[in-house]
């Protein structure tokens, strides 16, 4: 998952990317709102972490410009603004959540967890296809039983299509959402990292024949269950 980290305080904008990538998120950091503005131009981001007292572009402005375009993207409010009438000016104006500075790390992940199921609609944080089982909350994986070691972008990898069982995902969609602006993005890297995934499903279960990760020629990757 891709994360717009738009906070002007650097030590904490530090201190939460860091925690937010150990998470497995992919995040783009933004200190101003203008420069929120330009990241979110030209990248797709599946929750925005909008602090409301920001230089150049205020928060609010900044929220009202992505609502007026974009009516899908999850944004959860981060502010030290307190007051009850700024939380709920954040919320009608389309914010989806609010949270207070100062706050426990915990919080926010939970929250994020919240905002993801919303987005994607699924019930819990048990993902599951055939045998692979998901929990986005420990990030756990498991195959007919088996833990699977997965690596934090084979387990980004995997989180995202899982999240979009069914659907044929490009190659561009999987790089964007799984990387941050600052990686280079290759096919052929993506392509490593799937053949490095299906090579630990075979290994956790050798005599399982079931094929769910498949390469949709010419169109890009799907995960599903086997028909029969």
């Amino acid at each position: 998952m891709k994360i717009l980290l738009v906070e002007d305080e650097e030590e904490l904008s530090e201190i939460m990317d860091r925690g937010l990538r150990k998470s497995g998120y992919a995040v783009d950091k933004a200190y101003d709102g203008e420069e929120a503005l330009s990241y979110y131009s030209v990248n797709a981001y599946d929750v925005i972490i909008l602090d409301l007292n920001l230089p150049e572009i205020d928060g609010l402005k900044v929220l009202k410009y992505i609502r007026e375009k974009d009516k899908e993207t999850k944004i959860l409010i981060l502010s030290a603004r307190n007051a009850i009438e700024d939380r709920v000016i954040g919320l009608d104006m389309g914010a989806n959540d609010y949270l207070s500075k100062p706050f426990d790390f915990l919080e926010l992940q939970a929250r994020l967890r919240n905002l993801l199921r919303m987005t994607y609609i699924h019930h819990g944080n048990e993902l599951t296809c055939g045998g692979l089982q998901l929990n986005m909350a420990t990030k756990m994986v498991s195959f007919h039983d088996a833990k699977l070691p997965l690596t934090k972008k084979e387990y980004a990898i995997l989180e995202y299509m899982m999240l979009h069982k069914g659907q044929v995902i490009s190659t561009e969609r999987l790089l964007n959402h799984t990387s941050d602006s600052d990686t280079d993005l290759f096919p052929d890297t993506l392509k490593y990292h799937i053949h490095s995934i299906k090579k630990k499903l075979a290994n956790a279960q050798p005599r399982c024949t079931q094929e769910l990760i498949r390469n949709v020629r010419g169109m890009g990757y799907k995960i599903e269950e086997d028909k029969e």
